[in-house]
């Protein structure tokens, strides 16, 4: 069997001129100045210089997590792990370059990277320096309890200062953190006093504490609680009074917020008084009672003290006469109301020689005719409280006879008395009961005819009233007037 085969020899087909082996790849010649500046930059450019691709990615990756380490943490150590990757980097592009024999010295890279390192460096330099100069300006604001400025100094911090320098802009956010809780703690304060809400006002001065308990803070806590005790007394006196009350009662602690106390002790007293006032022409007596009350406990030496007692007792007979009014409001007999709850208005006219004006409460059958001065409807100008029961059987008077023309064998015996009328009379002023305990009153007896009805059985028409004018109203009730 015919066959053909090829051979090739080691450089070739036949017929063709050998072919020398390829030769490995050489490494780029390079300068390893150029190397260790470009490495100096952070970026890895010293080994794109050399050629080396992965070292330059594996550098730039790695100095881009360094810098969001640092940024995020803000601690030194990460900073010192940052600077010795910056040197391993540098001391690792030099080596590489000093390895092979045929390196080089390449002065154009070394002037590029040289300039791409100082920018770097530079920025970096600016950068923290600057970070340096806002955190002097945000402490400054802090030690001089202005808020607001080291909050504006803080906002200029941006990405590129938290990069060249996280630990010392890091400080700052904690101050404007401080300052954010100290404005929770203004905006409660100033809605504790539009409302005269203590328990706003305790849990305002639980975020100064807070606040106080870090060091440093001393001039900002100080400067929002003089913000706050500057606008006392408020327009409202009564929740000026709780506040100042609240900050009397205060715990003291020791510290910077214990200068509220001579803010109470400033306001207090002015504010009692005021609401007081302001609450009798409210006519809310006992609110206004307390609110003297409370002046004259705290400070009973102070200017006011003469105001506040004249206060109590008009809130005392105030309260005494609108009790009575109720009473009596209620008083529908003899045996209720003020009747039978009898109390004093210390403000009413004295019992004294001479008419008395009374009250009259209950029966009002004979009452109605007396004279006009000796009876009044307004408890404010009655020295007596007369409850008058309804009127039964006095002392007889006389005894007739008289015949009824249907039953003229049946002739009937009557008996003529005296209108006994119970009483209970009262001094106002004190609310204790005085004597009568009754009066009778005389009149008429044995008119000619008598009418009376009857159902079933005529049994007479039974003992009888006698017939009164005025003047023995008059005559019976004189002595309960007059003294």
């Amino acid at each position: 069997m015919d066959s053909s085969t090829s051979a090739h020899g080691p450089y070739g087909p036949p017929g063709e001129p050998p072919q020398p082996p390829t030769p490995p790849r050489a490494r780029r010649p390079g300068d390893p100045v150029a190397a260790a500046l470009g490495n100096a930059t952070l970026l890895g450019i010293g080994y794109l210089l050399l050629g080396r691709w992965k070292p330059a990615a594996f550098a730039l990756i790695g100095t881009g997590w360094l810098l969001n380490l640092t940024a995020s943490t803000a601690e030194t150590w990460c900073e010192i792990l940052l600077l010795l990757w910056w040197a391993a980097g540098i001391a690792h592009g030099w080596f590489l370059a000093r390895r092979h024999a045929d390196h080089v010295i390449r002065r154009g890279q070394r002037m590029g990277t040289l300039a791409v390192t100082v920018l770097v460096l530079l920025t970096a330099v600016l950068l923290r320096v600057d970070a340096y100069g806002i955190e002097d300006r945000v402490n400054e604001a802090r030690e001089g309890g202005d808020c607001a400025t080291a909050v504006a100094a803080q906002d200029e911090v941006g990405w590129g200062h938290r990069l060249a320098g996280a630990p010392v802009v890091e400080p700052g956010e904690a101050v404007v953190e401080m300052c954010h809780r100290l404005e929770r703690a203004a905006s409660t304060l100033a809605g504790a006093a539009r409302d005269g809400d203590t328990e706003d006002l305790e849990r305002g001065f639980g975020i100064l504490a807070g606040v106080l308990r870090e060091p440093g803070n001393e001039q900002t806590v100080h400067a929002a609680l003089d913000a706050f005790l500057d606008g006392l007394p408020t327009e409202d006196a009564c929740h000026t009074a709780d506040i100042a009350g609240w900050l009397r009662e205060r715990e003291p602690t020791r510290d910077v917020l214990d200068r509220s106390a001579d803010t109470a002790a400033r306001t207090e007293p002015g504010a009692l008084a005021r609401c007081g006032d302001d609450l009798m022409a409210e006519d809310a007596w006992s609110e206004a009672l307390a609110r003297y009350q409370d002046l004259l406990d705290a400070y009973p030496d102070d200017t006011r003290a003469d105001r506040a007692r004249s206060g109590v007792r008009k809130a005392t007979l105030a309260i005494e006469l609108d009790r009575v009014r109720s009473l009596i409001g209620t008083t529908s007999d003899a045996e209720s109301g003020y009747c039978d709850t009898p109390t004093r208005y210390s403000g009413a006219p004295p019992y004294r020689k001479g008419f008395n004006r009374a009250l009259f409460l209950g029966d009002t059958e004979y009452t109605e005719g007396l004279p006009g001065d000796w009876s009044t409807g307004d408890p404010a100008k009655a020295a007596l409280v007369v409850c008058v029961g309804t009127a039964e059987n006095g002392a007889a008077v006389e005894t007739c006879y008289y015949e009824n023309d249907k039953s003229e064998y049946l002739p009937h015996e009557v008996t003529f008395h005296k209108a006994k009328v119970p009483l209970k009379v009262f001094e106002l002023r004190t609310g204790k009961r005085i004597d009568p305990r009754s009066v009778q009153i005389s009149g008429s007896s044995c008119p000619s005819s008598l009418y009376y009805e009857y159902y079933m059985y005529d049994l007479g028409p039974g003992d009888q009233l006698v017939t009164s004018s005025k003047s023995d109203v008059r005559n019976a009730f004189r002595p309960v007037v007059k003294r």
